[in-house]
């Protein structure tokens, strides 16, 4: 392994590093599923064409959030009005003691959190500006390199084919593609495994005459995005529901959303792992640390990483002598 390659393995290190530490897997998983898209979307046809496709789809997501924004703006407060009295009537029956005893209090005791940590909202605000900012930045950087995917070292006549920066830049090339395979290889794995439990959830809610069936689903996958909070809000949302039908089904719900979020280490760990031809112990031990790092946005990517460890340390023999040529998998 010579001085360049090295050296292009350093500063890949340190870039993930960095992503870790600065927060921004946003950027990075946004800026990768972009370019997917763009390879999907090409079909060997015209560059232009295929970003304009890509900008139809994104424009096509964004307006869904914002239907699905609005959406639940005003059916989740029917919801409250309606689940919070049989949850109530629920507790008091049980011998258990909540914080609030109907809509109005809830949203007292919310107000009252509210003014009590406007410095805390005000800090969830600027994050969630950030990481907005973060997807449009990945969405410009997917469209960027898809459109000229080439080093300016190449067309650069200040900079000798042969040189240190020519040789450290080529290196590097490797490596950020490497990266993007492992990404598309583990990514079909981490749909199939979004797929199951948005499907799960689906039939449950169904088969049990949930009302807001639809809405359900739609804001588990979205609330599944989000890392932790996101899982809590979703099932709170369907716990709550429950109590519209009985209490009988809301008990039920709950069991059902803490099996599957349990299992779902495990259906990471199972699906990814084979796809990747990595044990189980390994991908599960990866989900975990990425959950901790990164939420789910690490939970996304510690797959990824796995994939790209195990292909770059297979490019070379140990042995210092001989070492192979770098090589996609």
């Amino acid at each position: 392994m010579n001085q360049p390659v090295r050296i292009s393995y350093v500063i890949i290190a340190v870039l993930l590093v960095l992503v870790t530490w600065l927060h921004l897997g946003t950027l990075l998983l946004t800026a990768l599923f972009g370019y997917l898209a763009l390879q999907l979307f090409s079909f060997r046809r015209s560059k232009i064409l295929s970003l304009a496709i890509y900008l139809v789809v994104v424009a096509i997501i964004g307006v869904g959030l914002v239907y699905l924004s609005r959406l639940a703006y005003l059916i989740l407060p029917k919801i409250a009005e309606t689940s919070i009295p049989a949850m109530v009537g629920f507790a008091e029956k049980n011998g258990m003691e909540l914080p609030f005893s109907d809509y109005a209090s809830l949203k007292g005791i919310a107000l009252d959190e509210a003014k009590e940590g406007i410095a805390t909202i005000g800090r969830y605000a600027k994050v969630a500006s950030f990481q907005f900012v973060l997807l449009l930045a990945g969405l410009v950087v997917a469209a960027s390199v898809f459109l000229n995917p080439t080093w300016t070292v190449e067309n650069d006549p200040l900079i000798a084919p042969g040189s240190f920066y020519a040789s450290v830049t080529r290196e590097l090339a490797i490596r950020f593609k490497n990266l993007y395979q492992s990404f598309a290889i583990v990514i079909g794995a981490q749909l199939v495994i979004s797929s199951i439990n948005t499907g799960l959830t689906a039939v449950f809610l169904v088969c049990n005459g949930f009302p807001y069936a639809v809405l359900l689903v739609m804001l588990t996958f979205v609330c599944g995005l989000l890392p932790i909070v996101g899982n809590l809000v979703s099932n709170i949302l369907i716990v709550g529901v429950g109590f519209m039908v009985s209490p009988r089904a809301a008990i039920f719900a709950l069991i059902f959303l803490v099996v599957i979020h349990k299992l779902e280490y495990f259906l990471n760990s199972k699906i990814i792992g084979k796809r990747i031809n990595n044990p189980m112990w390994l991908t599960l031990i990866g989900l975990v640390v990425g959950e901790r790092l990164m939420g789910v946005a690490g939970m996304i990517f510690a797959p990824v990483v796995l994939h790209y460890v195990k292909v770059e340390a297979s490019a070379y023999r140990s042995s210092p002598e001989n070492p192979s040529p770098p090589a996609l998998l």
